[in-house]
């Protein structure tokens, strides 16, 4: 039995197998690799560049290796075909430095059209260690910077313009027309002015422009001797309604008119403070109501309950999700911009009147670069768009 065992054994490995196919010779190193952090963005991306050998065979590709500490051993990244020229490394992490290396590699061929091996030149060439790290400024995105810096620019000027004394014409808007009117009407009827100055606090710049409107609604108030009930979620902008309500009246030499529950907390809950205001609107009936700040979902609500008490109503609000509840449900709204416009119309600071007369100014030149751009690209002369992309 062990004869016979040794006999098959023998006649097995005696079997013709096909040989593997000669690895072709060294190939051509590429050259002149570079390995730098990616330029303009926020990290974690290192950017490869080399030059392709000269001669290369067909089917050759240039793989990518990198090593990192603290082994500092060579491991695969990937493989690019010839002629890509770059490769962008996002596994990396910021502050680590690695080193990398590029090589030619050439997939060998069995007898049977099966690859079985690589053969690539025995040593890539390798780059300084490099690492990858926030960036401060993103190169395509230039225009931005220079039309940010000139929009500061024509702020400030027209800050400094309307500080100087000189008079900023801003066109008066329809809805603060009917401030006078509603007050008047108020005093006419013998009751009180709702003023609601939204439901956020002093970090939302609506919120601001709204109090600013509350301080010459206040004053108009004091000046005819009308009752001012002004409710507030939110306890920074009850704190802040309350004082330029306060100093109103003293600028209208009615101090003895001020009470401290004209301005009053209610609840920094939303829909508890939606319920308790249109309760007293529905118990009070007050003559006219201000709904001007910003607004969510309540909006509608306090608009209806006001509508059905009778009151002339004026809102204002910049957010387009909640303004069609308040044109369908008000006599006038300051619509977007206009709350803006309103606030600076109103209180005639310079600040305010400098930053709306340096928006328009801005508005007006990216108009006129529109219309430039569109008559040159239309005559085939320049086209103006790649000047104008972000990213």
């Amino acid at each position: 039995m062990n004869l016979i065992g040794l006999f098959l054994a023998a006649n097995v490995f005696a079997a013709p197998i096909d040989a593997p196919a000669t690895p072709p010779p060294d190939l051509p190193l590429p050259q002149n690799l570079i390995a730098k952090d990616k330029p303009g963005d926020s990290g974690g991306a290192v950017i490869l560049r080399w030059t392709d050998p000269a001669s290369l065979p067909a089917g050759a590709e240039i793989e990518v290796l990198r090593a990192e500490p603290p082994a500092n051993e060579w491991q695969p990244l990937d493989k690019v075909p010839a002629g890509t020229g770059t490769y962008t490394d996002t596994s990396v992490k910021d502050g680590t430095a690695y080193r990398y290396g590029v090589r030619t590699s050439l997939a060998a061929v069995d007898s049977t059209g099966a690859v079985s091996v690589a053969a690539s030149t025995s040593a890539p060439v390798v780059s300084e260690p490099v690492s990858s790290h926030d960036n401060w400024f993103k190169i395509e995105r230039t225009n931005s910077f220079v039309a940010s810096i000139l929009f500061v620019i024509i702020i400030l000027g027209s800050i400094q313009v309307a500080r100087s004394g000189k008079e900023i014409f801003i066109r008066r808007i329809p809805g603060l027309n009917a401030i006078d009117e509603a007050i008047g009407r108020a005093t006419e009827v013998g009751k009180k002015v709702m003023y609601i100055p939204g439901i956020q606090s002093m970090d939302e710049i609506q919120t601001v422009a709204s109090v600013a409107i509350l301080g010459n609604v206040a004053r108009s108030t004091a000046r005819y001797g009308t009752d001012l009930d002004v409710p507030n979620k939110d306890p920074l902008t009850f704190a802040s309604a309350r004082e330029v309500v306060r100093s109103a009246y003293l600028a209208e030499g009615r101090p003895d008119l001020f009470r401290e529950e004209m301005v009053n907390y209610v609840t920094y809950d939303q829909f508890a403070f939606t319920a308790a205001v249109s309760a007293r609107m529905t118990r009070e009936k007050p003559a006219a109501i201000f709904l001007i700040g910003y607004f969510f979902a309540e909006s509608l609500i306090l608009a209806e309950t006001g509508q059905s008490t009778g009151a002339i109503q004026i809102a204002g609000q910049a957010d387009p999700t909640q303004l069609p509840f308040f044109v369908a449900t008000c006599d006038y709204t300051l619509i977007g911009e206009e709350l803006y416009a309103a606030s600076a119309y109103l209180t005639r600071e310079p600040v305010l009147l400098g930053s709306i007369r340096g928006q328009d100014i801005a508005k007006g030149i990216l108009i006129l670069i529109a219309i430039i751009g569109v008559v040159l690209v239309s005559i085939h002369v320049l086209d103006l768009s790649p000047f104008l992309r972000t990213q």
